[in-house]
């Protein structure tokens, strides 16, 4: 079976650090292809994402130069809200693989709180994103559910897409931050102008 990635998010925009945890995906899990999973409705998130289209085109401008790195669009293809187990199912059915989940600490430690979190362990393999060395930590609830889990490597780089949004909304520099075909679309459509901050 081949060995895809999973890497979701809102991408709102896609930037420097999230490529580099690709790369380190890409091949620390020795994947046949990496999946730029681009969120829908996000049901945790509060505030408003920017327009699917402008994520869609900034995703495909941050992996345009690695041919294992995929845009997967099936999320903003359903209605209601972005489930992982849903994602999952749905692309399992159309070809079966060996998929690993790519996820950060942060999101480990609350897995239990997902939609059908069970099932989601025993289909995929959970790849966390773990820095210092250290082991990936969940909560006792997943952590006694057998499941199979792996930490990423992943080096310190201090980037977030709040502090993008923020520094183009006040006019400020953010273009090290990302991609520089990213830098040059958000500036050419004028995204996150205006926005409050969040």
């Amino acid at each position: 079976m081949r060995r895809i990635g999973l890497f979701g998010g809102s991408f709102d925009p896609p930037h420097n650090a999230h490529v580099a945890l690709a790369r380190v995906a890409l091949d620390h899990l020795k994947l046949d292809e990496l999946r730029w999973v681009l969120t829908g409705q996000a049901y945790q998130k509060v505030r408003q994402i920017s327009h699917a289209e402008d994520r869609k085109a900034m995703v495909a401008l941050a992996i345009a130069d690695e041919p294992r790195f995929k845009l997967e669009t099936c999320e903003l293809d359903r209605t209601g809200a972005s489930y992982s187990i849903d994602t999952v199912c749905e692309l399992d059915a159309v070809e079966h693989a060996d998929w690993f989940l790519i996820i950060g600490q942060d999101q480990y430690a609350n897995l239990h709180t997902w939609r059908d979190w069970p099932e989601l362990l025993q289909r995929v393999t959970i790849a966390v994103a773990s820095r210092s060395g250290q082991w990936p930590q969940a909560s006792a609830e997943v952590t006694a559910t057998p499941h199979r889990v792996v930490a990423l490597p992943l080096p310190r780089i201090d980037i977030s897409a709040t502090a993008i949004r923020q520094n183009a909304n006040e006019g400020r520099d953010y273009t090290d931050m990302v991609p520089d075909l990213v830098a040059s679309y958000i500036d050419r459509h004028h995204l996150y102008r205006g926005i409050p901050r969040n």
